[in-house]
C-alpha cells in the first residue's frame, strides 16, 4: 500500500523532531535551575511586616518539577512533543512532606503521589499500589526505615511504600471509614490515622497492626466532630484538628486528653475550617485555616502568635490551602490546593536571616 504525501510528510516531521531532541540531549543542554518567574524574590517577603522582627519568610512556589530545577529527561521531551502532551503539573495538592531533599506531594486532583528530588533531578508520579488504582489520595506521613504512608480517603486504606517508591503493603481495617490525616511517631512506632467519618483517631503499629483508638463523636474533651489532620511532636504528644468542633485537641503519648484550644469565629486565632497541622523545632503549632486562606501559628499552650498568608494568587497568598509540613530545618511546606502548587517558607528562629 502506497503512502499518501500527507502521511509521508507527517512521518518525516515526527522523525525530524526525534532526531532534533536526541541531538539536544546529547549536547547536554538543560533547563535553568529555576525557571523564569519562579526565582526567590530579591525583596524578602516576611511576616510580620517591618519594622517588626520577621519570623516567617517566603522562599518559593512549586507547581511543576521544573520549579525545583528538575528538567525533563530527553525522552520525556520527545514524548511530550510527539504525543502533544503538556508538561507535568500539580492539579489539586492536598498534602505534602519532605525527607532530606526529597519532597512528597499528595495530589488529589491527579489521583497520585508525586516524589520529587531536585538534588538527583528525578521525579515519579505514583498512581497505584499493589495493582490497585489510587482514587482519592489525601494525606502522607513519613515512617522509619524510609517508609512512606499514603492515605486514600475513598478506598479507606493506607498504602505503604519503601524508600525506593515500591509498594510494600496495604493497611486495611473495616473500622477505618474515611482517613483524612496521618502522623507517625518513630519513638513508639505508632501510626495515627485521623478518620473524619468515624470521628476517631486510629492507632496502628508501623507494620499495620491495630494498637488502639482515641475518641468518639461528640463535643466534649477527647471527642471529635469530623477530625481531619493529625501531628506528633518530639515528645510523642498528639495534636488533632477537630474540624467541625473548630478546635485543636492535644493528647499525651498514652492517648489521654491533655488540652485543647480554638473556637469558631473570624478573628485572629479563631477557626472556621482548620485543616493541616504541623510543629516546628521550637514547638510552635501551625494550623492551616482553609476558609481564611492563611496559616495561623500558636505556642505550645495554644496562645495565638501570628498569621501569614491571605487570599490571592501571588507569592505568600493562598486559595483553599490544605496540608502543611515542617521539616527539621524549619522549612514550612503548604499545599496551596486550588492554586495548584506547593508554597515553601522558612521559620526564622530568633528572627535571624
Amino acid at each position: 500500500m502506497k503512502r499518501t504525501p500527507e502521511k509521508s510528510t507527517t512521518v518525516i516531521h515526527a522523525a525530524a523532531v526525534l532526531v532534533l531532541f536526541v541531538l539536544v540531549a546529547a549536547c547536554g543542554i538543560q533547563s535553568p535551575a529555576v525557571p523564569p518567574g519562579r526565582e526567590v524574590s530579591k525583596t524578602p517577603l516576611t511576616w510580620p511586616q517591618p519594622p517588626q522582627q520577621p519570623r516567617i519568610r517566603f522562599i518559593r512556589t512549586m507547581a511543576t518539577p521544573k520549579d525545583l530545577g528538575i528538567p525533563p529527561t530527553a525522552w520525556q521531551r520527545i514524548w511530550e512533543v510527539v504525543a502533544g502532551r503538556d508538561e507535568e503539573w500539580l492539579i489539586r495538592p492536598a498534602d505534602v512532606a519532605a525527607r532530606g531533599e526529597t519532597i512528597f506531594v499528595v495530589d488529589a486532583g491527579a489521583q497520585a503521589l508525586w516524589i520529587l528530588n531536585p538534588r538527583t533531578g528525578g521525579f515519579r508520579k505514583i498512581q497505584e499500589a499493589g495493582g490497585e488504582r489510587l482514587v482519592s489520595p489525601i494525606a502522607v506521613a513519613l515512617g522509619s526505615s524510609g517508609r512512606v504512608y499514603l492515605a486514600d480517603s475513598y478506598l479507606g486504606k493506607i498504602f505503604v511504600y519503601d524508600n525506593g517508591e515500591k509498594w510494600l503493603a496495604t493497611i486495611s481495617d473495616p473500622r477505618i471509614r474515611r482517613p483524612a490525616g496521618l502522623a507517625y511517631d518513630a519513638r513508639r512506632d505508632r501510626l495515627y490515622i485521623g478518620d473524619s467519618a468515624a470521628h476517631r483517631v486510629w492507632i496502628f503499629s508501623g507494620e499495620g497492626k491495630p494498637v488502639g483508638v482515641i475518641g468518639q463523636r461528640g463535643a466534649g474533651n477527647g471527642e471529635f466532630n469530623f477530625p481531619t489532620r493529625v501531628a506528633v511532636d518530639r515528645n510523642g504528644n498528639l495534636f488533632v484538628t477537630d474540624t467541625l468542633n473548630f478546635r485543636v485537641q492535644v493528647f499525651d503519648p498514652d492517648g489521654k486528653f491533655a488540652g485543647m484550644f480554638g473556637r469558631l469565629g473570624d478573628s485572629s486565632g479563631d477557626f472556621a475550617s482548620p485543616k493541616g497541622i504541623a510543629l516546628d523545632s521550637e514547638g510552635h503549632i501551625y494550623i492551616v485555616e482553609a476558609l481564611f486562606d492563611a496559616v495561623q501559628i500558636f505556642d505550645r499552650g495554644g496562645r495565638y502568635l501570628l498569621t501569614f498568608g491571605e487570599r490571592g494568587l501571588g507569592a505568600g497568598q493562598f486559595w483553599l490551602p490544605a496540608g502543611i509540613f515542617v521539616d527539621p530545618q524549619d522549612r514550612v511546606y503548604v499545599a496551596d490546593s486550588y492554586n495548584q502548587r506547593i508554597q515553601i517558607f522558612q521559620y526564622l528562629a530568633g528572627g535571624g536571616p
